[in-house]
């Protein structure tokens, strides 16, 4: 075990109807105007957004409209939500979505208070001081943006998908009624799921040996994750999947599992923000097909992990049987494992590479993953 800190602030209220109380909730902390951030309309179709709103004017809490974000949030959405922030003179930022709504309403909240261009965050230009409240409503079980510091925008002017993190970013507080996870359709959940999955791999894989009790916490997650998924694809109205779906998910990037594992690297999500960068596709089906080509390059680096991994979650025996047999499941699920499942060229892996290298830099990884081991990963993915 290494020394370490844990810190995470975010009040959680989970269950059913939940965001009904979200007025009752932003007034009692003294908000009384936010700026209400929402996606491409689900929220207006399915009714939440009239519960909120009449939740928010019952406990005389005005809001601002600002709807429209994209499903890989933009950075040029999420200057002109500064911007309206600010003329309305919002007291926090109310998020009622998915990760990338939180996302998106995270950087309008450290937006508002920086002079200087917000993409500065971003490239390490500058960094976070301050920030507005945040407060979610969450409808997909996906990213763990709703319970933790990060945040992850695109430039898509330069075709950068990058991401900012700060102790100011975490949430004051998240409401997670599983019920509004009933209508996602079924590969969002499969994304969901293998997003869930990611990001308790990647420290799983990269951190150094020894720390057992984290290996078990993954390891709960990860089969937590994938049992809730299966039976949310065959009930999606199954409450109790939904919520253990939900939470697991929530759990996964908290900063929990990797407390105490010392030094660890995000290569997975480095590689996948770059095919999301530059082919716009859901992230979760990209780490679907980054993770099992990743890990055949990385099997033999770390062969004593894969193998535990292949035996404590698919029972079997070899680094190499186990990740056959993540694939064999994630094809199960409906999530892709090619490249060209996503609709990305062979052609285009040197141009992935490259867009992944910089973002390699940018984490201080980028030895080992420079453009060239970039591209060997993903020629696994052919």
């Amino acid at each position: 075990m290494f020394d370490f800190e844990f810190h995470n602030p975010v009040r959680i209220v989970f269950g059913r109807g939940r965001e009904k109380e979200i007025g009752r909730l932003l007034a009692a902390d003294g908000i009384g105007r936010v700026l209400l951030v929402t996606g491409m309309g689900s929220v207006g179709r399915s009714g939440l957004y009239d519960r909120v709103t009449a939740s928010l004017v019952a406990s005389g809490v005005d809001f601002t409209d600002y709807s429209g974000v994209a499903a890989n949030p933009v950075l040029s959405h999420v200057v002109t939500g500064i911007a309206r922030a600010r003329k309305d003179k919002v007291e926090a930022v109310l998020a009622v979505g998915g990760g990338s709504v939180i996302d998106e309403a995270k950087t309008i909240a450290a937006g508002i208070f920086h002079d200087g261009e917000v993409w500065d965050f971003f490239i390490g230009r500058d960094e976070i001081k301050k920030a507005l409240p945040v407060y979610t409503i969450l409808t997909l079980a996906a990213t763990g943006s709703e319970m933790n510091r990060n945040a992850v925008i695109t430039n898509t002017d330069t075709r950068q998908k990058y991401s900012i993190s700060s102790d100011h970013l975490y949430p004051r507080l998240s409401i997670l009624n599983p019920e509004l996870t009933f209508t996602v359709p079924p590969d969002h959940s499969v994304y969901g799921a293998v997003d869930a999955i990611a990001h308790v791999i990647e420290a799983y894989f990269t951190k150094e040996p020894g720390t057992r009790l984290q290996d078990r916490l993954v390891e709960s997650i990860i089969l937590t994750v994938m049992e809730s998924v299966e039976t949310v694809l065959e009930t999606p109205e199954d409450y109790d999947a939904r919520a253990t779906f939900m939470w697991a998910a929530t759990l996964a990037l908290n900063g929990l599992t990797p407390a105490g594992v010392g030094p660890y690297a995000f290569p997975n999500h480095m590689i996948e923000h770059a095919l999301s960068a530059i082919y716009n596709i859901p992230h979760g089906a990209g780490l679907a097909v980054v993770i099992p080509a990743w890990m055949k390059w990385h099997a033999p680096r770390n062969r004593e992990q894969h193998e535990r991994f292949a035996r404590k979650i698919f029972g079997r025996r070899t680094a190499e049987e186990g990740i056959t047999a993540l694939e064999d499941w994630l094809k199960k699920i409906g999530a892709p494992v090619r490249l060209k499942e996503v609709g990305i060229p062979a052609s285009s892996i040197p141009e992935i590479a490259a867009n992944a290298a910089g973002l390699a830099k940018v984490w201080g990884i980028e030895e080992p993953y420079c453009a060239r081991v970039i591209e060997g990963i993903l020629i696994n993915a052919v």
